[in-house]
């Protein structure tokens, strides 16, 4: 997978203005962070975008009760695997399935 597309869907659907030259690992780090930072200044815009992004609520709480790993990193992980999923979702309906 390239972290290219990736990027380019959060910069344009969620306005988050990363660098498209990250690689998937940079990404992650860089969107712990911003969750970060989101979580102690901003956490109604970290709702409404986990909302937006639709990352699995149930997923989440599961994640973050049964894990010692940062939310930052647990949720930008999730919000990569649900981008790649709409992706994957468009690239099936654009070749026709």
């Amino acid at each position: 997978m390239e972290s290219n597309e990736l990027i380019q869907d959060l910069n344009r659907f969620y306005a988050l203005e990363l660098t498209p030259s990250l690689t998937l690992e940079q990404l992650e780090t860089l969107l712990a962070e911003k969750i970060n930072i989101m979580i102690r200044d901003d956490f109604a815009t970290l709702v409404q975008l986990l909302y937006r992004i639709d990352v699995n609520e149930t997923k989440l709480r599961e994640l973050l009760r049964a894990t010692d790993e940062p939310a930052g990193k647990i949720i930008a992980k999730l919000i990569m695997e649900r981008q790649w999923q709409k992706i994957e979702t468009r690239r099936q309906y654009k070749h026709g399935l």
